[in-house]
């Protein structure tokens, strides 16, 4: 079968501290006001005392069937063959914005500096040299986890058996099958997109 990198994300673990974010961030050099990564908070919902909140870290979901990467008039928006995440091509990218419109998440960014897109790639410089993307090794509660799904002796394998398939989630399937493995046990799965949060500060709504 061939390879598979996606990430598992053991939700229960994860603090909303944006470590994730940051280290992603600055490795990266993103542009201003895009993330590559970015960690939502669901909830709270419920009525007191019964009142729960989880946080969840929100990435490319490396889709086995990418909308984005078929809408692409220039082939820039492509599957890696070696390891079947998503990528783009910036030489390839014209920045008409098909496949931001076409991801159900919504998770791919527009760099307005290079007039491109631009989306997480897992970090493949570093996986070439055998290291972990960066999100992942920043992560104070281990939550993220990144590896080969289609390889029965892999860590994220590994983790997906112990936590049982009733623990296990994905975000909402359009046709695309996201890929990314959500595991939650502590709290009740809400079914929700990323840019469906919102958090309030004094007063006011603001997207996360």
């Amino acid at each position: 079968m061939k390879k598979k990198i996606v990430f598992v994300v053991e939700v229960d673990r994860c603090i909303g501290c944006k470590g994730c974010q940051i280290a992603c961030k600055m490795f990266n050099n993103t542009a201003l006001g895009t993330n590559r990564i970015q960690v939502k908070t669901i909830g709270p919902i419920g009525e007191y005392p019964n009142i729960q909140m989880y946080f969840l870290p929100a990435m490319c979901q490396q889709c086995e069937n990418p909308s984005c990467v078929s809408v692409c008039p220039t082939g820039a928006s492509y599957i890696h063959e070696e390891d079947g995440s998503i990528l783009i091509d910036p030489n390839l990218c014209i920045g008409c914005k098909s496949c931001h419109s076409a991801c159900p998440y919504q998770i791919n960014t527009f760099n307005e500096e290079l007039r491109i897109m631009d989306k997480c790639t897992m970090c493949i410089q570093r996986r070439e040299n055998g290291e972990i993307p960066m999100c992942v090794k920043n992560c104070c509660g281990e939550a993220l986890h990144v590896g080969d799904i289609n390889d029965p002796d892999s860590e994220v394998s590994r983790i997906l058996r112990e936590a049982g398939e009733e623990n296990i989630y994905f975000l909402r399937d359009f046709g695309n099958a996201p890929a990314v493995r959500y595991i939650l046990k502590n709290d009740k799965w809400i079914d929700v997109l990323p840019q469906e949060c919102f958090e309030t500060r004094r007063g006011r709504k603001h997207e996360r």
